[in-house]
């Protein structure tokens, strides 16, 4: 596995990488960071793909400042956009998204931001089910500017050792809890939660069902935020979509069952 970087708009986006020169497959966090996909990656790049999980910016190990305005999700879509052009990625790619990254991941396909080939949702955010509380809490800005340090940390520390489920360990939780440490991550984060709304994605849902290109959903059943009936009402409505349900899973499946979810994606993304 390696992390390296490539400059975006003047500074340096951090991602991680496994494998050569087997085809992209573009992976994208939401309000975790590149660390999700971690588990997956190097099982994708055996079987010949080039998983490149990148950390938005302001998040994770990317350097920049997220603003109320640079964090919704059409604008990290177009972020993500120029991080592609900035590989030199052309032609069609697979995507993948977690969580908020998901409607990212929605918002380049439907709005035809990249040439998508493929798309995994996993645990993703979808419809109306989003900012869930703990995030949406955020969106006040008294709230935001009153939280210290130490609480943001303590409600981060909440929501991981929750998302983890069985998986979570103390060096697991640190694990994902360590980019927070920085007080310019913590800012970006505050201003990726004080901009979810469920409109981004709703707005889409009329491109997504026009929509032909082939979507996968990987969905952690134990999920009590981005419920599996949310994934089961996409598949029902959103053409040529499968759903893959993940049993004593929570909201990052991929630390829970790193193999099933990674044979998955590869079937999805080698077909």
């Amino acid at each position: 596995m390696l992390r390296t970087a490539v400059q975006v708009d003047g500074e340096n986006a951090s991602y991680l990488t496994a494998g050569q020169d087997g085809p992209a497959v573009l992976l994208l966090h939401g309000t975790y960071w590149s660390r999700v996909w971690l588990p997956v990656m190097g099982r994708l790049a055996d079987a010949g793909l080039r998983p490149l999980a990148v950390d938005l910016p302001g998040l994770g190990r990317s350097e920049g400042e997220l603003t109320p305005e640079t964090a919704t999700v059409p604008a990290l879509a177009d972020w993500v956009a120029r991080f592609a052009s900035a590989l030199k990625i052309s032609g069609p790619i697979a995507v993948a998204g977690h969580d908020i990254g998901g409607a990212i991941a929605q918002h380049l396909l439907a709005q035809d931001r990249l040439e998508v080939s493929r798309l995994a949702l996993v645990n993703s955010v979808t419809y109306d089910s989003w900012p869930a509380p703990h995030v949406a809490r955020f969106r006040d800005p008294v709230i935001a500017a009153a939280t210290t340090a130490d609480e943001l940390l303590a409600a981060r520390r909440q929501a991981v050792t929750s998302a983890l489920a069985g998986a979570a360990t103390e060096q697991l939780i640190a694990d994902y809890l360590d980019p927070w440490t920085d007080p310019r991550v913590r800012r970006s984060w505050l201003a990726m939660a004080g901009a979810a709304e469920s409109r981004y994605t709703l707005d889409l849902v009329p491109a997504l069902k026009r929509s032909t290109t082939p979507k996968l959903l990987i969905w952690g059943e134990d999920d009590g935020f981005e419920t599996v009936e949310y994934a089961e009402k996409f598949a029902s409505e959103i053409p040529r979509t499968t759903l893959i349900r993940i049993p004593e899973a929570d909201h990052i499946p991929t630390e829970n069952a790193p193999c099933r979810i990674a044979r998955a994606l590869v079937d999805f993304f080698t077909t």
